[in-house]
């Protein structure tokens, strides 16, 4: 695919709070303020690779939707296609965990702008023109309101016009339920070619499990990432899936790897593991996901992309806040191998 074919996501931005430091959320005075959204963090990520990059959403007219949106086209994410309305943007508020106590997110986003989302704030046809690649995650169908039926639509005037279709699972305990999530995604998966997801979120919402272990042994072999792989591009038609594979140790240090897997060629491809030290786990998938998408759009061989996608996703879990800011030079040095952190002179 021409890499100089725009990229175009739709997700919700957010507006994040988090304490200073690893002060918890009860004893907070001094707050942080920065801009997220999976789609957003995807969108970030893929114009720091110098691609030509979208993001669709809603966001009110008022200065604060103009901060978030300023936000954006800071980091190069176009913005031209964001609708206006509504009175609020949709906020979380982050606690980041240390050793054995885990982080935590407190979702303020009832009756944000973008829940509000009505069908006819979205012109498909207009704005996935010019485009090669569509991205959304199971997030923006499970905010709920019209975004459910917005999605489909956006896949299929995707799908008419030619585009890649990917899919990060995404699934997310606070916005819906399994049995919510599989009635939705069921809609929208068979208009997917690359789909990403961790295991857990698939065995949770479909029921698929490696046929050969236990998911946590899965984890840390070939044979489970690639049954589960398989049995998905069998019951949807996936071109490729792409999976995550997090080993958390402690809310620090996680063993982090991921694999991609060929729907035609039935085999999967995996990635070395890294240990992470985190500063900020927050958008350690989107960073995956726009390393996926890196690698298939600019016609990376298989192996090759998918240590980008893990080393990409492994350097966002070191930088504050939720956008990756590792650039393709720094990725690639550590997907062949320095990792050794040392000064750079």
């Amino acid at each position: 695919m021409n890499n100089k074919k725009r990229i175009v996501t739709f997700g919700e931005v957010l507006l994040r709070f988090n304490p200073t430091g690893y002060e918890r959320l009860l004893q907070a005075s001094n707050w942080k303020a920065s801009y997220s959204g999976a789609e957003a963090n995807v969108a970030v990520s893929l114009a720091n690779f110098d691609q030509e990059v979208f993001l669709v959403t809603k966001v009110p007219s008022h200065d604060i939707g103009q901060c978030a949106v300023n936000w954006l086209r800071h980091y190069g994410v176009h913005m031209s296609k964001c609708a206006r309305g509504g009175d609020r943007l949709g906020i979380y508020f982050i606690e980041k965990g240390a050793s054995q106590r885990p982080s935590k997110v407190i979702y303020d986003r009832k009756d944000s702008a973008f829940s509000l989302s009505k069908p006819e704030d979205y012109d498909w046809n207009e704005i996935l023109s010019n485009a090669g690649w569509f991205h959304f995650t199971g997030i923006t169908p499970a905010v709920g309101g019209s975004l459910p039926e917005i999605c489909l639509e956006a896949c299929k005037t995707a799908k008419k016009l030619g585009l890649t279709i990917s899919c990060d699972l995404n699934f997310r305990r606070k916005l819906w339920s399994a049995e919510q999530a599989q009635k939705t995604m069921l809609l929208l998966l068979p208009y997917v070619d690359v789909f990403i997801s961790n295991m857990s979120d698939v065995c949770e919402i479909f029921g698929i499990l490696p046929e050969t272990c236990d998911i946590e042994t899965a984890i840390l072999n070939r044979e489970g990432p690639t049954s589960v792989s398989r049995q998905l591009v069998e019951k949807f038609g996936f071109g490729k899936v792409a999976l995550t594979l997090r080993k958390s140790i402690s809310a620090d240090i996680n063993d982090w790897g991921g694999m991609i897997y060929d729907g035609e060629k039935k085999e999967g491809t995996f990635s070395p593991r890294y240990s992470i030290t985190m500063i900020d786990r927050v958008g350690g998938g989107d960073a995956f996901s726009a390393g996926i998408i890196y690698s298939l759009i600019t016609g990376m061989p298989v192996q090759e992309g998918i240590d980008f996608a893990v080393a990409s996703s492994c350097l966002k879990h070191t930088i504050e806040n939720d956008f990756n800011l590792a650039s393709v030079d720094e990725v690639k040095s550590l997907s062949a191998g320095n990792s050794s952190g040392r000064v750079q002179r």
